[in-house]
């Protein structure tokens, strides 16, 4: 797959809206913002109402569910009438607790609706239950909600096999728009979330592979965004709520919707509030994926690609350090992204955490995860040799903990943290929301500017990538974990001593650290052979147009 941009130049923005006015301090001693960001242009949408990024926001990292599910709880809690609650999820249950002894979802949506506020949500409609989804469940939340006076509405404007995957929550105070807030990144208001840094799983499992036992230890992310993007993930949704195309067209789908009396015609929203006001130091750019579809989504005739071209742009900097965490990084065609890059830079080390074991481990669905899981890591691995690192996490008693995080980091300059995965599906084919944060705060630890390329390391991705990298080795300081070079050696010999420990029966005390080698399990020729149709078609589909696979574009 081809990932090649337009050539960069600053393209007219008139017909879009406008950034905010106001133009912060160079922090960062220049613009970087055109090297790491796509232009309107390079963007490939021009239906979208979205701008190409804007600035002046605060960003804060949230990393495991129950960080954001407890943040989501107090911005709920101020809610009050005349306020306004938006949010999309691929999947939501009604009885999920968002605090310990606090507030289930539904009851904290449904207390905002009783004190006054408009509440409107978008949830995955979802395959069937008996196929391991969440079709009962997103019902039951939107029934709950609905009933108490909101709209939450089963949105299946999808493709084939397709999902909408974005999980994102946007709350306006029209009184106090400096309260203003939007919460997105991987964590669904589900069952299994709700776990924190110990790793010992949410009181509320969900169904998972035997491998994570009986209450599945959950590792993930999500940020808090205040400032003028919090309009921009804003008008995410207002994209999708105001698209005219039926909620859904299959009479499977549609039947139960008339005979439970739900509302198939979404309500008006009340016009957008301005810009909250300025918050932060943080550049942000919302990267999203939208397939073609018939008929075309008003906002993506053709799709939207911004994920896959945002990622191709940024990895064309990286010099010293891509780090990333993800669910499923499996997929051949993004691979060769990353091995694009590994190629041309010979001092670029690559690092991965990913899930030790997929989460489903039934007969059918294991041999196409595995197949695409060993392809992607054979292409990185090829391009890079000794400079790609691959691990997976465990917790103290030795337990593995699903990654279901999709974090990147890049020379500590530009991060990323949203619902999309490494894999074609999510580059092309389901809806995805992310955003890329570039601070123009300065970390003035060495080295202070990682990739030589005069950008300086940034605030909010090497804190980013540092908090996740004290959790995983278990260390409460940061010490050889800045530069580069020694913070992979660190990585490494941490879990070649666990290994190691593992190996030798457990014997002595436990070495500090989570992470293990990553090993992948090879399959057959006859499975692969046997897998391929279903991993090209039903886990890894491609949603691009039909000239844009011809061409090998995105």
């Amino acid at each position: 797959m081809h990932h090649a941009l337009p050539a960069l130049r600053v393209t007219s923005l008139r017909r879009r809206a406008p950034r905010s006015g106001v133009r912060l301090p160079a922090i960062a001693g220049g613009r970087t913002e055109l090297g790491w960001f796509l232009t309107a242009e390079q963007r490939g949408n021009d239906a979208t109402r979205l701008r190409p990024w804007t600035e002046g926001n605060a960003v804060r990292p949230l990393v495991h569910g129950s960080t954001y599910f407890a943040a989501l709880a107090e911005a709920l809690a101020q809610v009050g009438r005349g306020d306004l609650v938006l949010f999309s999820d691929w999947r939501g249950d009604p009885d999920q607790r968002l605090t310990d002894g606090g507030a289930t979802v539904t009851e904290a949506l449904s207390a905002a609706v009783l004190r006054g506020a408009l509440v409107k949500g978008l949830m995955w409609r979802s395959h069937l239950d008996r196929l391991r989804f969440s079709n009962e469940e997103n019902r039951s939340l939107a029934e709950r909600v609905n009933d108490a006076g909101g709209e939450v509405l089963l949105d299946q404007r999808v493709r084939a096999v397709g999902s909408h995957h974005q999980k994102f929550v946007v709350i306006r105070h029209p009184s106090r728009p400096a309260d203003d807030v939007a919460l997105l990144g991987g964590i669904d208001l589900a069952h299994g979330r709700r776990d924190d840094a110990g790793h010992r799983g949410d009181p509320q499992a969900v169904p998972f592979a035997h491998q994570y036992g009986p209450r599945p230890a959950w590792h993930d992310v999500h940020v808090e965004i205040r400032g003028p993007a919090v309009r921009d993930v804003e008008d995410v949704f207002r994209e999708r709520w105001e698209d005219p195309a039926a909620l859904s067209r299959l009479p499977w789908q549609a039947v139960p919707d008339v005979l439970h009396r739900e509302d198939r015609e979404p309500g008006p929203l009340p016009p957008p509030a301005p810009d909250p006001p300025l918050a932060g130091t943080c550049a942000v750019q919302l990267l999203r994926t939208y397939p073609q579809r018939r008929p075309g989504y008003p906002f993506a005739p053709d799709g939207e690609r911004s994920a896959a071209r945002g990622y191709a742009k940024a990895l064309r900097r990286a010099r010293r350090l891509v780090y990333i965490e993800d669910q499923y990084l499996w997929s051949a065609d993004v691979a060769r992204v990353f091995a694009a890059a590994l190629r041309r830079e010979p001092g670029l080390h690559l690092v991965a955490v990913v899930p030790r074991h997929p989460d489903q481990d039934d007969r059918l669905s294991l041999p196409p995860v595995r197949l695409g899981h060993a392809q992607a890591l054979q292409i990185v691995r090829a391009a890079g040799g000794d400079r790609v690192t691959v691990l997976d996490v465990e917790n103290h008693d030795g337990v593995p903990v699903y990654v279901h995080a999709k974090v990147c980091v890049i020379d500590d300059v530009w991060a990323t943290v949203g619902s999309d995965n490494f894999n074609r599906r999510s580059w092309t084919h389901d809806s995805e929301l992310t955003a890329a944060v570039l601070d123009r705060r300065l970390d003035g630890r060495e080295p202070r500017d990682p990739a030589g390329l005069g950008d300086g390391a940034r605030a909010f991705a090497r804190e980013l990538r540092l908090e996740l990298w004290r959790e995983h080795l278990d260390r409460d300081d940061d010490a050889g974990l800045i530069d580069p070079a020694d913070a992979v050696e660190a990585l490494r010999s941490s879990a070649a001593a666990l290994d190691a420990w593992h190996d030798g029966g457990r014997s002595g005390p436990r070495p500090p650290g989570r992470l293990r080698t990553h090993a992948v399990v090879r399959i057959p020729l006859w499975q692969r052979l046997l897998a391929t149709p279903a991993y090209r078609t039903v886990v890894d589909p491609d949603g691009r147009p039909a000239w844009m696979k011809a061409r090998s574009q995105h």
